[in-house]
């Protein structure tokens, strides 16, 4: 087996702390010289207006290895807003990719070759959360990041576990009852 890492996917929700500051990155994961770089090299020149890509910073001149670009799945247009993803959750999502590295979930000598493009949530309603506590808000997407990294380099969940539990899940927004009706 190939040590290449050409592409690997993976999502994560955390949850459980204040409205508004649950976390749901979902990350693509490979070699810079493959399909991931090429995207992450194609976003980074293709800015979008309302859904800037920035890497991934523990600070404003300190970027994470792996290179990680951060994109925004909510249009952005509020200032407020833009300073609480551009602050506390890129901070967040660097310290995640670099708590997977030190876990193991990327291997460490691996760290200057791979790419990660992470697709942010961030609820719209947190510019209405007065007294935002930004620890909580940090911590939730630090820990989402890192579980999204693990299970996409576990290949998590894998076909068997899906086709024995699919039957057993529902969507959480699915919008039909039990008895059939919407």
């Amino acid at each position: 087996m190939s040590n290449r890492i050409v592409l690997r996917a993976g999502e994560a929700l955390v949850a459980g702390g204040p409205p508004g500051t649950a976390a749901e990155p979902e990350v693509v994961i490979g070699e810079l010289d493959g399909p991931v770089g090429t995207a992450i090299a194609t976003l980074t020149g293709d800015q979008v207006q309302g859904h800037t890509r920035v890497f991934a910073l523990l600070n404003t001149d300190v970027m994470v290895r792996p290179v990680t670009l951060c994109v925004s799945k909510v249009t952005v247009d509020n200032p407020r807003y833009t300073n609480i993803l551009m602050g506390t959750v890129q901070f967040a999502i660097a310290n995640g990719v670099l708590d997977a590295v030190r876990a193991g979930y990327i291997p460490k000598e691996k760290a200057n070759d791979l790419g990660v493009i992470c697709s942010v949530w961030l609820a719209p309603t947190i510019v209405d959360v007065k007294d935002l506590d930004h620890k909580i808000l940090f911590e939730i997407h630090r820990k989402g990041m890192c579980e999204a990294i693990r299970k996409a380099m576990a290949s998590e969940p894998t076909i068997d576990w899906l086709l024995e539990n699919q039957d057993k899940i529902t969507h959480k927004y699915y919008q039909m009852g039990l008895d059939g009706k919407v």
